[in-house]
């Protein structure tokens, strides 16, 4: 069993920014594989940011070159820096991880397991 818990959501105003925080623990070994999901109310989850266990990474389109992923093993923290920040940012961010990876150059795919979410607010 995995638990993830994410911190760090808030409120911001457009072109603000903001660092989500993400704590693995339990049964983490094999969880090799992490990203960021995001889900607006009415809308589908969508993957933001996805990290592999060699370092590779690959964000949505809406949010290149204004999110970084990154992680520190040693601390079994996934982090999400997200500069910039748009209304059409607001969303629940949910960490996620897997033993597979979670995504390819076309799409993200569903994780082992879920945080229970953190609110990112953008205001304009």
């Amino acid at each position: 069993q995995v638990k993830l818990v994410e911190s760090g959501g808030g409120s911001v105003e457009e072109g603000g920014s903001l660092r989500l925080s993400c704590v693995a623990s339990g049964y983490t070994y094999n969880r090799n594989y992490m990203a960021w999901f995001r889900q607006a109310p009415g809308q589908e989850r969508e993957g933001v940011a996805g990290i592999a266990a060699d370092g590779m990474t690959r964000y949505t389109e809406s949010v290149k070159g204004r999110f970084t992923i990154s992680k520190d093993n040693a601390k079994h923290t996934l982090y999400l820096q997200m500069n910039q920040l748009k209304p059409e940012d607001t969303a629940m961010y949910y960490c996620a991880a897997a033993s597979y990876p979670l995504f390819s150059d076309v799409a993200f795919y569903p994780p082992d397991d879920w945080g229970q979410g953190t609110q990112v607010t953008v205001s304009s």
